[in-house]
C-alpha cells in the first residue's frame, strides 16, 4: 500500500510584524487575487487553507469590495478553507473571555460565509493553553495543531520521563486538567515543511529525498502531511506541476493536493496504539529555555496594561452594566460591542499583543485600543443612564444628592468607589460663562458627609468644590452647556457582592471626626489588625503578619539588570551583577492619606543605574549577532532613576497595594519588583487561561537559560500548609520564581531591537518616559487562598458609579442582579447572548477539586451551554467538576 503525501497549501498570515500593518495588507491583497485566479484556471487545485482566521476576508474586501462574490463562490466550491477564529492570537496573553470571543466571533464570521474548518489552529502561537483540549471540545472541535510546546524526537527514540512534553510522533493525544482530550497535531518539522516545492527534476529529487525522510522520522501512520507555505508566502502557483513531478518520480508514494478535513479524517483512522499523550500546558519548556519566547511577557509592558485596561472594559464593565440594563430598556447593544471585540482583538495576534513589531505596527496598536476602550465606555455610560433613570431613592431626603455605587466585578470587591457629585450648575443659556463660572466660585463653601438609606453617616471623605465646564447631549435635542460645581467623594467599602448595587447620599453637614490613625512613626509605620508594614530606611518593607507571627524581610525590593536581548528574549549581559534598591539608605516617606479606614504612603527611592549597554550593543545588532553570543555590557555612564511607589492598606485587609511610577530615560534594562516569601516548595501556581496553573519552581537537566520567565494574568502564589503569599497584578504578564521562595515581578523591559530573523530597530520597544505600574501583595493562611486570588480578580475592576435624582423608580436602591455562592468559580462574563437571548454568566473552577455551586437569578431558570452559548443538552450540577469550563444560560420564567 503506497504512503499517502497530503500537501496543504496555505499562507501563515502576520497581519501585521516587521513592516507596518498596511504593507502586509497591500501583500495580502495580491495574495487573495492569486488565489481567485488560480481556482479559476487550475481545476485540480485543491484548496488554500486561508490560516485559519476570518479577518483576512474581511481585510481583502476592504480593499477589493467588487470580489464579494468571487470570494462567496470559493468557499462554496471547497477552494478557499476558511475559520473557525477570527484571528490568531496569543492566547496566554489575552484574557480568558478573549479567547472564548475569538471562537464565538470567528465561528458566526465563518458561519456567514460557509463550513468552519473544524480544527484548533495555533500554529505558531508562542506556547499553547493548558485549556484547550476543553474549549475545543466545548465548541465541537475535535482537533488541535501546533508548532511550539512539543519536542519531537522520533519513534524510534524513547520518551524519556523527565519530558513531559516530548512525543515519538507528530500525532499524539492532548489531555487538559480537567481530562478533556483532543487529537493534537504538532508540526515538527515546521509549518512550511513542504513550502516552494521545485518542478524541475534534479531539484526535486533532492527536496523530496530530504523532506518525506523527515516527515517519516516522526509520522505514526501512513498519511504524510506537508504544509506548502510559510509566513505571508505568495501561494505557489504551479503545485499541480510539482505534484505530478513527484507521483513520478516516487512510484512508492500517492502525492495529492489537499486540505485538513480530509487530511485528519484519514490520519485519526489510523493511528496507532502506542500514541503518545501530553498533559495540560504546551510551553516548550523541555528545551534549552532560550526560544520559549516568555519574555514576549515583557516586551512594550505598555501594551499589555492597555489590553487589560480595555478587557476589563468590556469584560467587567460594560457587558454587566448592558446586561443589568436590559432589565429596563428591553435592549442590548450586541452591535456595537461586537465591533468593540473585533477592534480589540486585532491587536491579539502574537507579533502584536506580545510586542514583538516593529514600532509603527505597535503605534496603530494604541489607537484600536482607544478606539474599543471608547465604545466599551459609551456602552456602560448608556447602561447606567437606563439603570439612573429607574432606581428608587424616594428614601432619601429631597436636598440631598443621591447617588449609585455597582460592583461589576464577579466576585466580592473591597475598595474605594470614587464619584464627581454635581451640587450645582449654570447652563450657558443663562449668562455668558465667565460670569456663570464666578457665581458658583463665590458661593459660599459648605460641608458634607455621606449617608446610607437608612440614615446612618458612611466613612466618606469629600474633596473642597471646584468649578469647570461640561455639558449634555440629549437625545433629542442640541448640546447643552453649562457651568458646574462639583465635589469628589471617596468612599471605602468591604466585601461589596458581585453584580450588586448600593444608593448612598450626599448631605449637607460635618461628618464625624476621628482621630484613629493606621499611621505611626512619621509614615515609616502602617498597622491594622493583621499587618504591620515598617518602612526601612533602605526603602524596603519589613511585614509583620500579626495573626500568625510571620515576619517577611525586604519586601518591595527594585532590581535593575541590564538586557543586551531583543523583543522576544531577555538576555543579561555577561559579567553584571544586579542593582537592587535597598543598596542605599536614603529613602524618604509622606503621608498621603491617614484615615481609619485606609492609610496611604508614599515612598521616594533614587537608584543610579547605567543609561544604557555600550556601544558594542548597536554594532553587534547590526551585524545580526545572535544575543546569546553578544559581548556588550552596559555603559559606565549613570544617572538617578527615580521611584515613588503608592503603599495602600485598607483596615481589614491582609493586602497591600503599590503603585509605582518612574520616569524612564535609560534603555537596554530590565527592572523587576522582589518578593521574598521565605517559602521552599517545589511548584507555583499562576492565574492563566481559565486555569489556575500549577508549574514547577526548578528547570529541566536541559535547562541552558539562567532564567525561567512565566505568563500570569491577575496573580502568582506560592504556599504550603502553613500559609501563602499571592502577588496580584494589572496588565504585568511577567514574572519569575527565584532563589527559592522569592517572587520576581517584572514591570520594565527596554530593548532596541526586534530580533528573530534580522535587525530591525525598534527604539520605541525602550519604552522611555513616564512608566506606572499597579501591583499588590497579599499573605493568607492555608485555607484562603482562593480569596486572595479573588481579591487580584476585583483588583482589576474599578466601582462604577453614577449621580442620580430624587425619584421613585421601579428599582430598589440596594439589589444584587444574581447571586453566586461558589468559593472557587471566577466568573469571566455575565451578558446577553445574541443566538438565543439568554442572559449568559461564564466562569471557571479555580481548584482542582470539585467544588459545590450555587447560581441563582430571581424569576429565571438555568440552561447549561457549551462555550458558544447554545444549549449543550446536559443538566447543571451542583458542583463542578475540577478546572471545569461552566457557561450558564438564564431565561425569563414562562
Amino acid at each position: 500500500m503506497k504512503k499517502k503525501v497530503y500537501i496543504i497549501s496555505h499562507s501563515h498570515w502576520d497581519r501585521e510584524w516587521y513592516m507596518a500593518y498596511e504593507q502586509h495588507h497591500m501583500r495580502l491583497v495580491e495574495l487573495m487575487d492569486d488565489l481567485l485566479e488560480l481556482f479559476e484556471n487550475d481545476p485540480e487545485f485543491n484548496s488554500f487553507h486561508l490560516d485559519g482566521q476570518t479577518i483576512i476576508l474581511d481585510d481583502y474586501l476592504q480593499v477589493r469590495p467588487e470580489k464579494r462574490a468571487l470570494v462567496q463562490q470559493a468557499i462554496d466550491a471547497g477552494k478557499l478553507r476558511i475559520g473557525p477564529f477570527y484571528i490568531l492570537q496569543d492566547d496566554f496573553l489575552i484574557s480568558s473571555e478573549s479567547n472564548v470571543r475569538n471562537m464565538l466571533i470567528g465561528m458566526e464570521e465563518t458561519q456567514k460565509w460557509g463550513v468552519p474548518v473544524m480544527l484548533g489552529y495555533f500554529p505558531d502561537t508562542f506556547g499553547n493553553m493548558g485549556q484547550t483540549p476543553q474549549m475545543m471540545k466545548q465548541v465541537g472541535i475535535e482537533a488541535a495543531a501546533f508548532g511550539r510546546g512539543v519536542k519531537p524526537i522520533g519513534f524510534d527514540n524513547q520518551v524519556l520521563e523527565a519530558e513531559n512534553y516530548s512525543s515519538q510522533y507528530s500525532e499524539m493525544k492532548w489531555k487538559g486538567p480537567d481530562s478533556s482530550e483532543i487529537f493534537g497535531l504538532l508540526f515538527a518539522n515546521w509549518y512550511s515543511n513542504g513550502n516552494e516545492i521545485p518542478v524541475e527534476e534534479q531539484e526535486a529529487k533532492i527536496f523530496w529525498d530530504q523532506k518525506l525522510a523527515d516527515a517519516e522520522q516522526y509520522a505514526s501512520t501512513e498519511h504524510l502531511l506537508m504544509m506548502n507555505g510559510v509566513d505571508h508566502q505568495p501561494v505557489q502557483k504551479d503545485i499541480s506541476k510539482a505534484i505530478t513531478l513527484a507521483n513520478r518520480l516516487y512510484p512508492d508514494y500517492e502525492f495529492i493536493h489537499s486540505n485538513f478535513t480530509d487530511y485528519l479524517a484519514a490520519v485519526t483512522n489510523d493511528l496507532p496504539e502506542d500514541l503518545g499523550t501530553v498533559e495540560g500546558e504546551l510551553t516548550s519548556q523541555e528545551t534549552d529555555g532560550w526560544y520559549t519566547l516568555a519574555n514576549t511577557a515583557s516586551a512594550r509592558v505598555y501594551l499589555k496594561q492597555w489590553n487589560t485596561k480595555v478587557q476589563r472594559q468590556l469584560e467587567n464593565i460594560a457587558e454587566p452594566l448592558a446586561t443589568m440594563a436590559y432589565e429596563v430598556s428591553g435592549s442590548y447593544p450586541h452591535d456595537q460591542l461586537d465591533y468593540a471585540w473585533k477592534t480589540l482583538m486585532q491587536n491579539h495576534p502574537h507579533d502584536s499583543i506580545c510586542g514583538c513589531s516593529v514600532d509603527s505596527v505597535h503605534r496603530e496598536m494604541i489607537t484600536r485600543f482607544e478606539k474599543a476602550d471608547e465604545v466599551g465606555k459609551f456602552v456602560a455610560e448608556e447602561a447606567m443612564r437606563q439603570l439612573a433613570q429607574v432606581i428608587d431613592t424616594s428614601e432619601f431626603p429631597e436636598d440631598t444628592y443621591p447617588f449609585v455605587v455597582i460592583n461589576t466585578a464577579g466576585t466580592a470587591k473591597t475598595g474605594e468607589a470614587v464619584i464627581e457629585i454635581e451640587l450645582e450648575r449654570k447652563k450657558f443659556a443663562e449668562g455668558l460663562p465667565e460670569t456663570l463660572f464666578k457665581e458658583l466660585e463665590d458661593a459660599p463653601a459648605k460641608s458634607y458627609h455621606v449617608e446610607n438609606a437608612q440614615g446612618e453617616i458612611i466613612p466618606a471623605t469629600v474633596s473642597e468644590a471646584i468649578v469647570r465646564f461640561d455639558y449634555d447631549l440629549p437625545k433629542d435635542r442640541f448640546r447643552i452647556p453649562y457651568m458646574e460645581k462639583v465635589v469628589t467623594v471617596t468612599i471605602p467599602l468591604e466585601e461589596m457582592a458581585a453584580f450588586s448595587w448600593e444608593t448612598f447620599t450626599l448631605a449637607e453637614g460635618e461628618a464625624p471626626i476621628t482621630t484613629d490613625s493606621m499611621v505611626s512613626d512619621q509614615g515609616r509605620v502602617i498597622e491594622n489588625e493583621w499587618l504591620k508594614i515598617k518602612i526601612e530606611e533602605n526603602g524596603s518593607l519589613t511585614v509583620m503578619d500579626k495573626k500568625m507571627a510571620r515576619q517577611f524581610e525586604n519586601i518591595l525590593v527594585f532590581e535593575d539588570t541590564g538586557d543586551v536581548g531583543n523583543e522576544y528574549i531577555y538576555k543579561q549581559p555577561i559579567d553584571t551583577v544586579p542593582i537592587l534598591s535597598n543598596q542605599q539608605e536614603d529613602s524618604q516617606v509622606e503621608i498621603l492619606v491617614d484615615t481609619p479606614e485606609i492609610a496611604q504612603i508614599q515612598l521616594t527611592q533614587t537608584m543610579m543605574i547605567p543609561v544604557s549597554a555600550d556601544e558594542l550593543l548597536e554594532r553587534e545588532q547590526q551585524m545580526v549577532v545572535e544575543f546569546r553570543y553578544r559581548k556588550a555590557k552596559r555603559a559606565n555612564e549613570l544617572k538617578p532613576l527615580l521611584i515613588e511607589t503608592k503603599i495602600t492598606l485598607r483596615k481589614n485587609s491582609r493586602k497591600i497595594d503599590f503603585e509605582t511610577t518612574i520616569d524612564n530615560q535609560m534603555k537596554d534594562h530590565r527592572l523587576r519588583a522582589l518578593f521574598p516569601t521565605k517559602l521552599h516548595v517545589e511548584h507555583h501556581e499562576a492565574d492563566s487561561i481559565f486555569e489556575v496553573v500549577t508549574r514547577p519552581n526548578k528547570v529541566s537537566a536541559g535547562w541552558e537559560n539562567p532564567t525561567n520567565p512565566q505568563h500570569q494574568h491577575a496573580f502568582v502564589n506560592l504556599h504550603d500548609k502553613n500559609y501563602g503569599v499571592t502577588i496580584g497584578n494589572y496588565g504585568l504578564n511577567e514574572y519569575e520564581i527565584v532563589e527559592e521562595g522569592k517572587i520576581a515581578l517584572t514591570l520594565l523591559r527596554c530593548v532596541g531591537e526586534l530580533g528573530d530573523w534580522g535587525y530591525f530597530p525598534t527604539p520605541e520597544a525602550q519604552c522611555l518616559g513616564q512608566q506606572h505600574f499597579q501591583y499588590s501583595m497579599e499573605i493568607h493562611e492555608p485555607n484562603e487562598k482562593f480569596e486572595s486570588y479573588q481579591h487580584a480578580y476585583a483588583a482589576q475592576v474599578p466601582f462604577t458609579t453614577q449621580q442620580l435624582t430624587n425619584q421613585q423608580g421601579e428599582l430598589s436602591s440596594k439589589n444584587n442582579y444574581l447571586e453566586v455562592n461558589a468559593k472557587t468559580f471566577a466568573i469571566t462574563a455575565l451578558k446577553r447572548s445574541k443566538f438565543n437571548d439568554k442572559v449568559v454568566l461564564r466562569g471557571f473552577n479555580l481548584s482542582e477539586k470539585e467544588e459545590e455551586i450555587v447560581v441563582q437569578k430571581t424569576g429565571t431558570t438555568s440552561r447549561l451551554l457549551n462555550l458558544l452559548e447554545k444549549d449543550s443538552k446536559q443538566t447543571i450540577e451542583p458542583t463542578l467538576m475540577p478546572y471545569e469550563i461552566r457557561t450558564i444560560g438564564f431565561e425569563e420564567e414562562k
